[in-house]
C-alpha cells in the first residue's frame, strides 16, 4: 500500500507519461491483464487509456486491474488509469518515505 505522499510523487511522474495500453470494448481479457502485469514489471508506473467503447465504471475497472496485477491505483483521471507496482528485479522508482495512511 502506498502512502499519500508517495501517491502524490507518482502522480507527478505520471503527468508526463503517455498511455501504453488501451482498454476498449473487449474489456479486461486475460491477455490484456497479463500484458499490463508485464509492463508494470518492466516500468513500475504505467498509464492506461480507457476508450469510450469500454462500458465499465473506471474506478471499478482500476480496482479490478490493481487486484489482478497486484498493483496500486495511483489515480483515475478522465479516461486514464495510472497503476504502480514495484519491480521485483528492476527497481527504478525510489519512493519518498512517508507515514502509512
Amino acid at each position: 500500500m502506498i502512502t499519500t505522499k508517495q501517491r502524490a510523487y507518482l502522480k507527478s511522474l505520471a503527468m508526463t507519461m503517455d498511455p501504453i495500453y488501451q482498454i476498449g470494448k473487449s474489456m479486461l481479457t486475460p491477455e490484456i491483464t497479463e500484458g499490463i502485469s508485464e509492463a508494470l514489471e518492466a516500468r513500475e508506473l504505467i498509464k492506461i487509456n480507457v476508450l469510450k467503447s469500454c462500458t465499465l465504471d473506471l474506478h471499478e475497472l482500476a480496482d479490478t486491474l490493481a487486484d489482478r496485477t497486484h498493483s496500486d491505483v495511483v489515480q483515475v483521471i478522465g479516461r486514464k488509469i495510472v497503476l504502480y507496482r514495484e519491480s521485483k528485479d528492476k527497481k527504478r522508482i525510489i519512493l519518498p518515505e512517508g507515514k502509512k495512511h
